[in-house]
This record gives structure tokens, C-alpha cells and sequence, in this order.
């Protein structure tokens, strides 16, 4: 099953289109927020949290092990599910299905050798150029969103 429809099925049917695809882009907005840290700055939450075996297995080369909606609302926090149900206009609990069901692929496809990048490109944030995110992991990300909704 492709990422989308596993996104369309974890969302119940009940987000689609158009709002399906916001729930994307709220994810990779928390990806890139500066204020959260980034790619690294939201792996070292979610390991700190309890998950770090699972997260492990989402930037290793091998298989990707599934995170419950719960564990992953656990982990992120209220204010964090309530920010992406907001910006993508679901429910917190929308929210946190959507979140368990991208992140594991996104993060995979951030980190294909087996290992977080380096640097500014892994926290997200301002550049040394003075730009508000950092361009390869924009480019990244960007990418990752296109093929997502394919």
C-alpha cells in the first residue's frame, strides 16, 4: 500500500483531497521548525520520550517499526498535536494518526544512508545566508511531499 492511501486509511476515510494533503504539509512544517529543532530536534523528543527503538528502526536501513497514534501524542505533547490538527484543520485525534502514519516514512526518506545529517540540515532553522530554513533540507522535503501525494 502506497504512503497516501496508508495516510487515507489511517485518517479513516474521513479526511481526503485536499485535507488529507494539509496533514502532509503540517508534518513537514514540524519537520522544518526551527523552534522544535528540526529533523534532530524532533528525533531527540521522541527518543527522550520512550521511542527511541522505533525511531531507530525509521532512520536505520532497515525495516521501519510502527508507532501507535497514542504513544506518538505522548511523546510530542498536546500543544504539538493540537498546532498540526489546527494547521491541517483535523482533530487532535486526526492528527495523531496522521502524524503515526508519516512519520516513519518521512523520517526513512530524510535519512537513507542509515543516519541523521549533520549540521543545520538536520535542526531545521536559519542558514548562514541569513534564509529562514536550510536549502538542501527544504529541497528534501519538498521532494519527499511530492512524492508523497502521487
Amino acid at each position: 500500500m502506497s504512503t497516501w492511501k496508508t495516510l487515507l486509511a489511517f485518517l479513516g476515510g474521513a479526511v481526503t483531497g485536499p485535507v488529507a494533503g494539509k496533514v502532509v504539509d503540517a508534518v513537514i512544517a514540524l519537520l522544518n521548525n526551527p523552534q522544535t529543532g528540526g529533523l534532530a530536534g524532533l528525533v531527540k523528543t521522541l527518543r527522550e520520550k520512550g521511542l527511541d527503538d522505533v525511531v531507530s528502526s525509521w532512520i536505520s536501513t532497515g525495516a521501519n517499526r510502527a508507532a501507535s497514534a497514542e504513544q506518538v501524542r505522548q511523546a510530542l505533547g498536546e500543544g504539538r498535536i493540537q498546532q498540526v490538527a489546527q494547521s491541517a484543520g483535523v482533530t487532535n485525534q486526526k492528527a495523531s494518526q496522521g502524524l503515526a502514519a508519516l512519520l516513519p516514512q518521512i523520517i526513512d526518506m530524510l535519512t537513507p544512508d542509515g543516519k541523521l545529517p549533520e549540521g543545520a540540515a538536520a535542526r531545521g532553522g536559519a542558514t548562514q545566508g541569513g534564509g529562514t530554513q536550510t536549502e538542501g533540507l527544504a529541497q528534501a522535503l519538498a521532494a519527499i511531499r511530492n512524492k508523497l501525494m502521487a
